[in-house]
Formats: C-alpha cells, sequence, structure tokens
C-alpha cells in the first residue's frame, strides 16, 4: 500500500489542496488501487449490465467483506466517486492522511457525525460527484454471514438528492483476502455491476423498500455464485 502512494506524493498532496482537484485524485487513486491488487497476486473480471454515463451522479453500493473491496470498488468505477467510510480508517499511517481528506467520514457511535454526513454527501453530489457506502455498515464478524442486514443511510441519500443507485456484487473477495488471519489466496476477483435504480419521484417512505430490493439483488447474485461453485 505504502510504495506506490509514497511514488505519487507530491502529486496526491497537490490534488488534494483544491477541490477541483479531485477528479486528478480520483485517477491516481484508481492507478494506486491497480497496482495494490495486481501486487497482491489479483486480477479481476467485471460483468456489467448497464451503461455508466460520464456525467452522472450515482449512489454505489456493494456486499462488504474485504479491505480489498475498496482497491476492487476504485478499480472497476470510472466515475469519480468518494467513499462514506468509517473513522477508524483514517488511524492508518500514510493511507490514512489522504482518506481522511478525501472521503466522508462517519463516527457510527454519533448521531450527529451520522446527520453530517448528508450535509458532506450534498457537496460532493453538487460538485458532479458519485457517493459509495457499503450498507451492511462493515464487515459482519460471522464470516458466515453471506449478507448482513443494510442500514437506511445510503438509501436515504440517495432518494433526498434523487440519484441513480447503482449495486454491485463482489463475490470472491472474503474468500480471497478476509479478515481472518492466515486466510485468502491470490486469483480472481469478479466484480457484477447490475442494473440502476433510479430514485426519482420517490419520497422517504419508499426508503425501506428500496432498501430491501438492493439487498435482495445483491443477495440472490451471491447465492448465484456459491450454487455455481458448490
Amino acid at each position: 500500500m505504502a510504495i506506490p502512494i509514497l511514488v505519487m506524493f507530491p502529486f496526491l498532496v497537490i490534488s488534494i489542496l483544491t477541490e477541483s482537484g479531485y477528479p486528478y485524485f480520483f485517477k491516481m487513486a484508481r492507478i494506486w488501487a491497480k497496482v495494490i491488487l495486481f501486487g497482491m497476486g489479483f486480477n479481476y473480471k467485471v460483468k456489467q449490465e448497464p451503461i455508466i454515463a460520464a456525467k452522472t451522479s450515482y449512489m454505489i453500493v456493494a456486499n462488504h467483506t474485504s479491505m480489498a473491496d475498496i482497491m476492487l470498488m476504485l478499480a472497476i468505477i470510472k466515475n469519480p466517486f468518494v467513499f462514506v467510510g468509517k473513522q477508524e480508517l483514517s488511524k492508518i499511517p500514510l493511507f490514512g492522511f489522504f482518506y481522511k481528506r478525501t472521503c466522508i467520514l462517519v463516527d457510527r457511535g454519533s448521531a450527529k457525525s451520522r446527520r453530517a454526513v448528508f450535509e458532506a454527501a450534498q457537496q460532493r453530489i453538487n460538485r458532479g460527484l458519485s457517493v459509495c457506502i457499503f450498507p451492511e455498515g462493515g464487515v459482519p464478524d460471522d464470516e458466515s454471514i453471506l449478507l448482513d442486514e443494510f442500514k437506511d443511510g445510503a438509501f436515504r441519500l440517495a432518494i433526498e438528492h434523487q440519484i441513480p443507485i447503482l449495486p454491485i456484487t463482489f463475490p470472491d473477495n472474503k474468500k480471497r483476502f478476509s479478515y481472518t488471519f492466515f486466510s485468502g489466496s491470490p486469483g480472481l476477483m469478479r466484480a457484477h455491476i447490475h442494473p440502476i435504480l433510479q430514485t426519482n419521484g420517490l419520497t422517504g417512505e419508499a426508503r425501506k423498500e428500496i432498501k430491501e430490493r438492493v439487498r435482495l439483488i445483491i443477495l440472490n447474485k451471491l447465492s448465484d455464485f456459491e450454487k455455481r461453485e458448490s
């Protein structure tokens, strides 16, 4: 993780000095992510159903099982986006320096912090950026859980800002690089980008319905991958 950051460090710092520099930072972050994946022995394959419009803001959501989810998401999505992520990751040396300056941080134990996410997301969307949230709210402690329950935040934001939802399934990341020590192996990481769900005209009352719909889309795809390999 450190080597590509150190190589690109001056350019990364320059790119985060102004808000207008974020798209340049994002391009370098994608290079960083691809270098990390390659260096760890991972290659990736993407199946993409929709056409992702270049100048459209999306709410990007995916299942969360691995630290590699961040790198794979950066590698496969070309539209500049920002992560909404837990505050604790900002403590990682070097990586945390850029993480806390470019992502929307949330302290899940603080209602004030969770409310602040909405204002920060609005600012990014107004600048034409997409937002990426892992709606499980973290990696489940029990790795036997195929897909945990979803939190409301991503879907509240999507409806409030009337932006389309882009669901993505990562079927291999837990197997390749889980949080269990001495587990994982080099190999293929697949990503399935599902059809876009529009939120135009939806109100807050539809939040739970669309949340469960998105969860079912990702859960069904995870189940399909498991059945093929069993």
